[in-house]
């Protein structure tokens, strides 16, 4: 028995290449926590050098490798030298060409002598440089090297930023990956805890049961040895009675391990799990007002029994989530606290969005519209996600037209229609995908755009991309009055809401959506299940 509980811990220990399962967890978790406070501040070093790079690029108003080249043509003094004699032969020539024409004989050296000049000029930045960049052409040579002492400075600083914020880009990828490392690790040591603990117990009674037997087997040797023993018969032998095995033992010790595993198992669960679980979770991490709960809608409930013997489509599955009693009493009770939030000013356009993919922000946009539709309302519902559209998918609408389309046309925008309808609410798709929806986003057509369907509708939501990974929400709720950030319960993290937060803090963020809420913590579907169970009784 000891032979088997050695080997098997023995095999246990080899198999997952671990020693002391205890320690290695918690130096994992240690080293988590110090890669995760690396990541902070590497992240903070990231967002100053990024604003300095920023903030020197803008006032050198030349991009990092112009600087350079510019820079290092300054501090030649052949090519400083070149450039003053073709200076002095350009004042020249233009002294000739008041009295003569390019053709007189006068004036031709002067030209003929400016094109050697050039040439030379333009081997002397082809020696300095290694190769004559394609943009040093023209008089575009002439003004590469023209730099005074200040902006060879800025230009030195420039390429300096340039070359930090590279550096802690690739430091943040590469804690990224140790972050994921550490907590792919993690993840394995629950079970392993367990059969551990299983393991090492039984190894260690068999242990001390067989130094006992060895003892005993000593001692009695020796007492032979001596002599032996004088036997007597002091009483006859009874029957023995059961000592083992004990099962009020082996439960006692199964409960006291349980605890300590469990224990473990929660601080490692704690330490790794960073999602949103709760509403009052959500509320906390983001410090906006809560506009309200959407509660979660299960498969069971988006079934139905047309679709039994087919895969339903987005838009019948759409439907079936706009028109559930509870999505319409969630969404309704949202556009209230919105219009309680400005009763005298209320906004006219929102832009609906949320920090990841896969929140449910499109599928709200529409709830809204509807919610504002039923009450007499002017709705326009725009889908602003120029690179992944949904919304002509959900609602079974083409999509040749829409949006890109009339930011690259010149009509009137009092004069322009959205392209489609859905339940009272106008609709305007996406379009085609342009080549730069963050540019087409970000002009002036797109301001002004919005501002004529201000004038035409009383409420427009505008679908918008995730905050995270891109700038086309954040360009485009510039123009907006306000912004909704939607967040899904048990899907998105608290890191990530604080990051979406930061980038939404110059924008007019009035408040968040809990998606996918515990029915539980929601009162409309709680009194929904006592008005059923009372009338089911009566």
């Amino acid at each position: 028995q000891v032979n088997q509980a050695e080997t098997n811990l023995e095999q246990f220990r080899k198999r997952e290449n671990l020693v002391s399962p205890e320690l290695q967890s918690k130096a994992i978790v240690e080293g988590l926590a110090s890669v995760q406070d690396e990541r902070q501040k590497n992240r903070a070093q990231l967002r100053d050098t990024q604003a300095r790079y920023t903030a020197l690029q803008r006032q050198l108003a030349r991009s990092p490798n112009s600087a350079l080249l510019s820079a290092r043509l300054s501090q030649s003094p052949r090519y400083q030298s070149l450039l003053s004699e073709i200076q002095k032969t350009e004042l020249a020539i233009e002294q000739r060409r008041v009295r003569y024409t390019d053709d007189s004989f006068l004036t031709k050296p002067l030209l003929e002598q400016r094109q050697r000049q050039q040439s030379l000029l333009q081997q002397e930045v082809g020696r300095v440089l290694g190769r004559t960049p394609a943009q040093l052409n023209g008089s575009r040579l002439l003004q590469a090297g023209q730099l005074g002492t200040t902006d060879q400075a800025l230009a030195n600083q420039l390429v300096e930023a340039q070359v930090s914020l590279r550096a802690l880009q690739a430091r943040e990828q590469s804690l990224a990956q140790t972050e994921r490392s550490f907590t792919a690790q993690l993840r394995r040591f629950p079970s392993l805890l367990a059969q551990f603990g299983r393991l090492q117990p039984d190894a260690e009674i068999n242990r001390e049961t067989l130094e006992q037997l060895l003892k005993a087997r000593q001692e009695l040797a020796l007492e032979i040895a001596r002599g032996g023993f004088d036997w007597q018969v002091v009483e006859e032998p009874k029957l023995g009675t059961q000592i083992g095995p004990s099962l009020k033992r082996n439960l006692l010790l199964g409960a006291v391990a349980g605890l300590m595993l469990g224990t473990v198992a929660a601080f490692v669960r704690d330490a790794i799990d960073d999602a949103v679980h709760t509403s009052d979770d959500l509320k906390k991490q983001v410090a906006l007002p809560l506009l309200g709960m959407v509660p979660e809608l299960s498969q069971a409930e988006l079934s139905s029994p047309l679709l039994l013997f087919r895969k339903p489509t987005l838009a019948a599955t759409t439907e079936r989530v706009v028109q559930w009693q509870s999505f319409r009493e969630a969404m309704d009770l949202i556009y209230q606290s919105l219009q309680l939030l400005h009763p005298d000013f209320p906004p006219r356009s929102l832009v609906i969005t949320s920090a990841l993919a896969g929140e449910g922000k499109s599928t709200l946009a529409l709830g809204l519209a509807m919610s504002a539709a039923r009450l007499h309302q002017r709705v326009l519902l725009i889908d602003a996600d120029l690179r992944r559209p949904s919304l002509h998918k959900q609602l079974n609408l083409p999509n040749d037209r829409g949006l890109s389309t009339l930011l690259t046309s010149d009509a009137d925008p009092n004069e322009m229609q959205p392209t489609a309808s859905y339940h009272n609410i106008s609709v305007l798709t996406s379009g085609p995908p342009p080549a730069d929806p963050a540019k087409l986003l970000s002009s002036r057509r797109m301001g002004e755009l919005l501002a004529a369907f201000e004038q035409n509708y009383d409420l427009v939501l505008l679908d918008a991309p995730p905050v995270l990974g891109i700038v086309d929400t954040i360009v485009t709720a510039s123009f907006c009055s306000g912004v909704v950030l939607v967040g899904r319960i048990d899907h998105v993290t608290r890191s990530q809401l604080t990051q979406a937060t930061t980038m939404l803090n110059k924008l007019n963020v009035i408040g968040v959506i809990a998606n996918g809420a515990s029915r539980a913590n929601n009162s409309y579907v709680a009194y929904e299940k006592r008005s059923n169970a009372l009338f089911q009784s009566s």
